[in-house]
């Protein structure tokens, strides 16, 4: 059933099922306008919950815009707005009281509750007080992953590191995998939980059981906890069974309205805690869409959505804003009716707002077909090699994006028409290793792109670099690890110039690395970095190299995280070494903002994002090349599946484990719809057109699109789970065939040709020096404590001074003041005075424990 803004306002526990583009934050948006308008609920009772904190600024951002625009229109009676028209229609007191509710709302927003889920927990938890267990001076943490490590040591050492202990049967990586997996998703249960203790398979299962507990314990014994203890904690305060109805009462009385957005990203811990809290009492309104339910590996549960929707009202969005209709016409051709990894989670059709195209003389859905030629030697199995395979179409894909931009084809999104740019396009693709082929490939083209991805920062070169030079600058006199140095772009030298004065390259260099070391010491790595940039020209030697910007990006990236780290734990160069060698073989732990990598630059260029990234975006012009790709990898450490009564379970005990092949299907089978709904996300960015790519591979068999081009049958909803990968003769009528309707263009590609892109000139506006008109507030000064101080000790002072290059606040050694003393001499008369000595006696008060036990050795 659709539903209708305009109707009864939903009082229970309802379900607004979306598609992508019907606009669930404009809906969540314009709900909350009308239940404070219409007087259901003030704002400090209605209450927004997002899984993100991106998506909770734009939720709040969009709330207040539309709760201002909502009450602009109500003033004016301006009804070009269907909202402000439906909030129009009542009698002229009502609408006055509707006007002064929105005012009222809007002077107090800024108290308004629209949070992520686990920031709710802890205002929740803070406000129920005793009621709500909490603990105080716990401090709350992104990630717990360098407790994790310090716990899967300990353990690891523990078992094997006895005189008496048996042969290690899992190496200290597969015990941190083991460690991570299950203490990261203390929601799943382990197996295989029979497994004989002393086989491989019940260590990792024994070992994964002792790292959750132990994890708990040195939590609370540092007093630290993490956002899923926050659900759990407030979970398990609703559910008490004497405090639990008390603080579900408050919860209620506080808040008449509640409206979750993503619920498909939810978990069984987050749906229990709204249930019991809200479910029955007040009006609760669930927004979702499960087809884009794509975060299972950070724990997020599609069925807990599914269980939601059989205990509510379940209406759906059903209009597009964001597509064109022929665009719409064609998916709904490739995917319209299929069930998306579950028999309720199906696509539907929904009707477009934009009924013409806004990129005409385009089809809106290219689908190019490679053939098995110019892609390497065909293997054993008859299918070209995957890395020579993803290049062709990587090189196809740059070749394609050339040929659109110099076309001339037009644009209409923003207004009036204009040519394509690379800042209209986006790449998405599944997997990390895809990046680098696009990438290459666009430079080589000379097409602008930019990466975005969640790729660690610390499985960059860049980090390795920094790893060098730290390691050179913890022992310069090292020989080899001053050239190691050398060859990084933070020092700049080449291969060649140590070989043709090796010894002279390596004063030069040991003098940049010792003094590197000694700027460590007194002003810290930032000062380093600083130095040497300045020293080597470092920005200038990387700008002028291919994707030099990039490579720029991350140095002064991994820099600033290192810079924090050695300020806020007060690390020495070695220990700095340690914490970043330890990144550098696991790049993907400590938190997840800290890690990913940055943007190297803002300006329009051509986005390569992986699907994931994507989600809640969208692009114009979106290519998706690697829909065919549907390698797996062969060595899973941990399977994730769930039992047939739905409770989640994480195999941890590897390939010999009983069961694991049973599992092992079971997972890929739910790994399989969930790549099918990381297709639908992806095509559901376009706006005006999406380019796809087919490939010859044994691999395809069981990738998404192939399995929705080649693999339903009428009647059945379910794409077939493999579907087998005939010779390109066959291949090709048979996706010629498929694609019937006339907005779609099935294109066959034989040998790529490398094509270059040559921007369009524009002219540059005529150069002029700019001109100073600020009022400039001369009574403004930079000074010290000292300067401030010095006329009450009558000591000569300067009342501004430059900012000194060390840490110091001492004016440079004062002549001396003869002022009469009664009593003995000061025991401080023979110190000496001076900027140096100050410094040290602020390092003194600020670096070292003065309860040390050993106060010399400290010092």
């Amino acid at each position: 059933m659709r539903f209708d803004l305009y109707g009864r306002l939903p009082t229970g526990t309802t379900v607004l099922e979306a598609s992508a583009g019907t606009g669930k934050t404009w809906t969540i948006a314009a709900l909350a306008t009308c239940y404070v308008a219409e007087g259901h609920a003030t704002l400090s009772e209605l209450m927004l919950a997002t899984f993100s904190r991106a998506a909770t600024q734009e939720l709040r951002e969009r709330v207040r815009e539309r709760f201002t625009s909502t009450a602009g229109g109500l003033a004016t009676g301006d009804r070009r707005d269907p909202l402000v028209a439906h909030l129009l229609d009542c009698p002229p007191e009502e609408l006055a009281l509707r006007r002064h509710r929105l005012a009222h709302a809007l002077s107090e927003f800024d108290a308004a509750t629209i949070a992520t889920t686990h920031s709710f927990c802890q205002q929740v938890l803070d406000g129920l007080g005793m009621a709500g267990d909490s603990e105080p001076g716990v401090t709350m943490v992104e990630s717990v992953d360098d407790l994790l490590r310090e716990v899967v040591d300990d353990l690891y050492l523990r078992k094997y590191a006895t005189h008496d202990a048996a042969p290690p049967l899992l190496s200290p990586k597969e015990a941190r995998d083991v460690a991570r997996a299950a203490a990261g998703d203390r929601q799943a249960r382990l197996e295989p939980a029979g497994a004989d203790a002393d086989t491989a398979p019940g260590q990792r299962v024994r070992l994964g059981e002792a790292a959750r507990k132990e994890l708990e314990r040195r939590k609370r014994r540092v007093g630290v906890r993490d956002f899923d203890d926050l659900l759990v904690l407030l979970r398990d305060v609703l559910a008490h069974p004497t405090r639990g109805a008390a603080a579900c009462a408050r919860l209620r009385a506080r808040y008449r309205v509640v409206l979750v957005d993503e619920f498909q990203d939810t978990d069984p811990v987050q749906w229990e805690i709204l249930r019991r809290a809200f479910h029955g009492h007040v009006a609760l309104v669930l927004i979702g869409d499960p087809k884009q339910a794509i975060y299972a590996f950070r724990g997020a549960e599609v069925l807990s959505y599914l269980d939601a929707v059989r205990e509510a009202e379940t209406y759906d969005l059903g209009k597009n804003f964001r597509s064109d209709a022929g665009l719409l016409r064609a998916l709904h051709h490739l995917y319209g009716g299929a069930a998306l990894g579950h028999r309720q989670i199906v696509v539907r059709h929904v009707d477009a707002e934009h009924a013409t195209s806004r990129m005409p003389g385009q089809f809106p859905f290219r689908l190019r077909v490679l053939d098995r030629t110019d892609a390497g030697p065909l293997g054993k199995t008859g299918y070209p090699a995957m890395p020579g395979l993803r290049d062709k179409v990587a090189r196809d894909v740059a070749a394609d994006v050339v040929r659109l931009l110099s076309s001339g084809a037009e644009l209409s999104v923003d207004g009036d028409p204009r040519p394509v740019r690379p800042g209209d396009i986006a790449v998405l693709v599944r997997k990390h290793v895809q990046v680098a082929f696009v990438q290459a490939a666009l430079e080589a083209a000379g097409v602008p792109c930019v990466v975005s991805t969640s790729t660690s920062v610390f499985a960059t070169q860049s980090a390795r670099d920094w790893l060098w030079l730290l390691q050179a600058i913890e022992q310069p006199h090292r020989a080899a690890r001053v050239r190691l140095a050398a060859l990084t772009p933070l020092i700049g030298r080449t291969a060649a110039e140590l070989d043709a004065d090796p010894d002279r390259a390596l004063d030069d260099v040991g003098d940049l690395v010792r003094e590197s070391a000694r700027r460590f010491e007194e002003a810290g790595l930032a000062a380093v970095l600083e130095r040497l940039a300045a020293t080597t020209r470092l920005e200038g030697r990387l700008l002028a190299q291919e994707a030099g910007e990039r490579r720029l990006t991350d140095l002064r990236h991994v820099a600033q995280v290192l810079n924090r780290v050695a300020v806020e734990e007060s690390l020495g160069i070695s220990a700095l070494v340690s914490w970043l060698g330890e990144r550098v073989d696991d790049p993907q732990s400590g938190s997840l903002a800290e890690r990913s990598r940055r943007l190297e630059t803002d300006a329009a260029a051509v986005q390569i994002v992986t699907v994931h990234g994507s989600k809640g975006l969208e692009f114009p012009v979106v290519y998706v090349p690697y829909g065919w790709d549907g390698a797996r990898n062969p060595n899973q450490a941990t399977l994730l599946l769930h039992d047939p009564d739905g409770h989640r379970v994480l195999d941890v005990g590897g390939e010999q484990g009983p069961g694991w092949a049973a599992r092992r299907k079971q997972a890929e089978a739910e790994d399989a719809g969930e790549e099918l709904r990381l297709l639908y996300v992806a095509l559901t960015r376009a706006r005006c057109q999406v380019v796809l790519w087919w490939a010859p591979s044994g691999q395809a068999a069981g990738a998404p699109l192939h399995r929705l081009l080649l693999g339903r049958t009428d009647g059945d909803p379910e794409p077939a789970a493999r579907v087998k990968v005939a010779d390109d003769s066959v291949v090709l009528p048979a996706l010629q065939s498929w694609g019937w309707p006339e907005e779609i263009s099935v294109e066959p590609v034989g040998a790529v040709t490398p094509l270059r892109w040559t921007p369009p000139a524009e002219p540059l506006p005529a150069l002029a020096a700019a001109r100073f008109d600020r009022q400039l507030d001369l009574a403004w000064r930079r000074t010290s404590y000292s300067g401030l101080t010095a006329a009450v000790h009558d000591a000569p002072h300067v009342t501004s001074e430059p900012e000194a290059p060390e840490r110091t606040d001492e004016p440079q050694a004062p002549p001396p003041v003869d002022i009469a003393r009664d009593g003995p001499p000061s025991t401080m008369n023979d110190l000496p005075a001076g900027a140096a000595f100050g410094t040290l006696v602020h390092e003194v008060l600020e670096v070292v424990d003065t309860a040390a036990p050993d106060l010399a050795a400290e010092l």
